[in-house]
């Protein structure tokens, strides 16, 4: 008879594996292996009987203990892990610990959440919950700094009335599936091993309906367009989400509503830029104001006027900053600012006088003291010129 493998070696892990790495490593092998991926594979069948059996034991504080101190050993014989009923349990071979109903609970313990069939799903699991909904909702940037309330419709499936949400006619309560026994799960077997399935009966909810409401068709909802009052909140950001709790889908016969999920998208302006909480407003400046200094009247995300005072010689790109004036935050007094990027607009269309003046302008020189931008540029170009000669 050959020697029986190791525990750790089976499972893939070191002698010193946590109790985390022990059970990531079997989920992993487990279902690599597991005989519903591999029909017919005779190896993968036996990789599977192994694999629960090392399992079976490391998960185990005391049965790894009793195992790392005497090996096989400690379960032969009847020793520490014999089956209640007698050594070996001969249905499924010797050697294994638990027999057959340990692969079942592994399965449970480890698969249960993954097939969507977890613990807890007894009687009265009929109550199902409906499913969240979600809405595009496309605000302005006024909308998103100063908030707003709007309605909006929203197609979904709400209660009947008909039946009060039971799914039974007149009114009436679901009863057990006679399929499942209320379990919401049956068995069946498939050669050595015995697979649990959601009930085909009752779709899982343990509960059926003897007499089905006309109205809703057992359901307990029908579908229908309901009206919703939102309150966007000042501050909010493009892509922000609005959770209205309960407001989703009605569950199936008198189960808890779904919520809905509102995602909101803020559609670009004509005039402002947002930057956080701040704003940005790029504004044109005639030549002479910007040459000669002035005022100029700019507006505000709230709908107001702002002075902002152009210095002279004010060049294109500069910024001014006005304390107070971007957009609101969330949850918070606070406001953000508001830049004004200048730029300096280039005179078109000009009348002969216009252009004789500027003919002037430029025979007066000084181009060092005028434009003194223009001048270092034309300076580091020549250097450079210069460079190349030599």
């Amino acid at each position: 008879m050959a020697a029986k493998k190791d525990y750790y070696e089976i499972l893939g892990v070191e002698r010193k594996a946590t109790p985390e790495d022990i059970k990531k490593a079997f989920r992993t092998l487990a279902m690599k292996h597991h005989p519903d991926r591999n029909p017919g594979d005779k190896k993968a069948e036996q990789r599977f009987k192994e694999l629960n059996e090392a399992y079976d034991v490391l998960k185990d504080e005391q049965k790894r203990a009793a195992y790392d101190r005497f090996g096989h050993a400690a379960f032969e014989h009847g020793g520490a892990s014999a089956h209640p009923g007698g050594p070996g349990f001969e249905g499924f071979g010797q050697g294994f610990p638990h027999g057959f109903a340990n692969i079942f609970d592994n399965l449970n313990e480890m698969f249960g959440d993954i097939m969507g069939e977890g613990r807890g799903r007894g009687p009265g699991g009929g109550h199902l919950r409906g499913a969240d909904l979600s809405y595009n909702m496309e605000i302005s940037l006024q909308d998103a700094h100063r908030g707003r309330k709007s309605n909006i419709r929203v197609p979904t499936s709400v209660t009947c009335d008909a039946c009060h949400g039971s799914g039974a006619a007149g009114g009436a309560g679901p009863v057990n599936c006679d399929t499942c026994g209320g379990r919401g799960r049956v068995r069946s077997q498939s050669g050595f091993f015995t697979i649990e399935r959601t009930c085909p009966a009752c779709q899982g909810s343990g509960q059926v309906v003897r007499d089905p409401c006309r109205t809703c068709g057992g359901a307990g909802r029908v579908h229908r367009e309901k009206t919703l009052n939102v309150a966007i909140p000042g501050g909010v950001e493009d892509g922000t989400r609005i959770r209205l709790a309960g407001e989703g889908e009605a569950g199936l016969r008198g189960g808890p509503s779904g919520d809905l999920y509102i995602f909101l998208s803020v559609a670009p302006h004509p005039l402002f830029q947002r930057d956080g909480a701040n704003i940005l407003c790029r504004v044109p400046i005639p030549l002479t104001t910007a040459a000669l200094g002035g005022a100029i009247e700019v507006p505000t995300i709230d709908g107001q006027r702002a002075k902002v005072t152009i210095p002279v010689g004010t060049s294109s790109g500069q910024q001014f900053r006005l304390k107070g004036k971007g957009m609101s935050v969330l949850r918070s007094a606070a406001r953000g600012d508001m830049f004004v990027q200048a730029f300096v607009e280039t005179p078109q269309n000009l009348t002969a006088r216009q252009k004789q003046l500027l003919e002037e302008f430029a025979r007066e020189g000084q181009a060092e003291r005028v434009s003194p931008q223009s001048a270092s540029f034309l300076g580091k170009v020549k250097e450079l010129w210069n460079d190349l000669k030599d």
